[in-house]
């Protein structure tokens, strides 16, 4: 198994640099997509990833159960991107605005169901997995709680999934930086 975390922020090439890795790496490529289209323009986004990727690639949508998409697709002759986390955790965290304060994610039954099968599934998995994800500690202190709770649990998502994954790519202005591996 050979997993890489590729973290950036907004814009910064991550998703392109993982849709070249898997190119790059000769095995089938499924993506499996965590956006949901809420509104037009975020519809508009997934047409425009969807109209980028190669007309061979799979593509899987998994909002939510990430883990079993990932059981389910990962295989030895397979490339599997997940993009992206940050997205995926944002679905995860829906109902966290109801939460009595202090909230913490921790009180959303299916965002620590959901990040426990990540986090125990990702070091089993075969063939090559490319996650995506936002690095969103590098900007401003959000305003209100729940922008605080969605940065400290993207950060500790990543540091969890970063501390799993033998290679963490970290990419700006489309440049990739090897943080971890060779």
């Amino acid at each position: 198994m050979h997993c890489e975390l590729i973290l950036g922020g907004a814009r910064s090439g991550k998703s392109r640099h993982a849709e070249t890795l898997a190119a790059a790496s000769g095995l089938a490529v499924t993506v499996i997509a965590t956006a949901t289209a809420g509104d037009a323009e975020m519809a508009a986004r997934i047409r425009r990833h969807q109209a980028d990727r190669p007309a061979g690639w799979r593509t899987v949508e998994a909002p939510l159960a990430l883990a079993a998409a990932l059981r389910a697709e990962a295989a030895a002759d397979r490339c599997v991107v997940v993009d992206c986390l940050t997205l995926w955790l944002a679905n995860l965290l829906a109902g966290a605005e109801k939460l009595p304060e202090p909230a913490e994610a921790d009180q959303l039954p299916l965002f620590r169901q959901e990040r426990a099968a990540l986090l125990a599934v990702l070091g089993s998995l075969p063939g090559r997995v490319l996650l995506v994800a936002n690095e969103v500690g590098l900007g401003l202190v959000p305003e209100t709680p729940l922008g605080r709770l969605f940065r400290d649990e993207a950060g500790r998502l990543n540091q969890a999934v970063a501390a799993i994954c033998p290679r963490v790519t970290f990419v700006a202005a489309g440049l990739p930086l090897v943080l971890k591996g060779s």
